[in-house]
């Protein structure tokens, strides 16, 4: 498929989707929201395709949301638009998602990175969310996944006075995962998705999920749907195929099932 605002690839196991409005430094808009849930969904649903990487450019990931859209929107028109509502999309992706950040992820573009479940980012990356600057907060989870992220105080200074991380700030404040050199930054996500997407697709999608709902639910509910998801995990014939290859010390053939 053809899409105005991003490129999408295949890498091995991968599926690679590259934001692509570098006149506007990856700003966000409707038309790239869209188009980016839609190719996400497309390589979820591809069963060729064990991980997903999200890129952007040198310059930046994304530089914020496209604030010449909404600048006259009003709360009811704002209520309505699905600019915030794409993120939801994002989050409902089964398959592991990875952003490789280089340059500017700020506002939206901060949001994008932390809605995906790793971020590898190159030394000239920079993390923040300036909303405060244009009389706004954070919209699509800034204010929540950041301060799960960094904790309170760094995000109160964040979110309400401007601060910046540099990239060795945010893997210091547990916000990436890793910081390479910018010219690795692809490869390296790309390696790291590579990897993942080898292993058994039915352990990785509930190992994911079963994360994620560490952040939703109360520690003993958590526990009761870890446990859940890894007894359903016996019925499937990866775990068979997991287990007898490890007793006979050869490597599995996994088939997603």
């Amino acid at each position: 498929m053809t899409y105005n605002t991003i490129l999408t690839e295949t890498r091995g196991k991968v599926g690679l989707i590259t934001l692509n409005r570098p006149q506007a430094l990856n700003a966000l808009n409707g038309e790239l929201l869209a188009e980016l849930n839609q190719a996400m969904q497309a390589f979820d649903a591809d069963p060729a395709v064990g991980a997903i990487v999200i890129s952007g450019s040198e310059r930046a990931f994304a530089a914020g949301a496209d604030i010449k859209q909404m600048a006259e929107a009003s709360e009811a028109q704002m209520r309505k638009d699905s600019f915030i509502g794409s993120f939801d999309g994002i989050l409902a992706i089964c398959k592991p998602v990875i952003a490789a950040v280089n340059g500017f992820a700020l506002g939206g573009g901060c949001e994008l990175a932390m809605s995906c479940d790793m971020i590898v980012a190159g030394e000239t990356a920079k993390f923040g969310q300036p909303e405060i600057t244009i009389g706004v907060i954070p919209g699509a989870g800034g204010t929540q996944r950041l301060t799960h992220a960094v904790g309170k105080a760094i995000a109160m200074e964040m979110v309400l006075n401007n601060r910046t991380l540099s990239a060795v700030e945010a893997l210091q404040f547990g916000l990436v995962n890793r910081v390479v050199p910018a010219e690795r930054t692809l490869d390296e996500a790309l390696q790291l998705a590579g990897e993942i997407a080898a292993r058994a697709p039915l352990a990785v999608a509930a190992a994911k999920q079963a994360i994620n709902q560490a952040f939703e639910l109360p520690l003993k509910a958590g526990l009761a749907d870890e446990r859940e998801r890894f007894y359903k995990l016996f019925s499937t014939d990866d775990q068979k195929e997991g287990m007898r290859a490890f007793v006979e010390k050869r490597p599995a053939n996994w088939k997603g099932k």
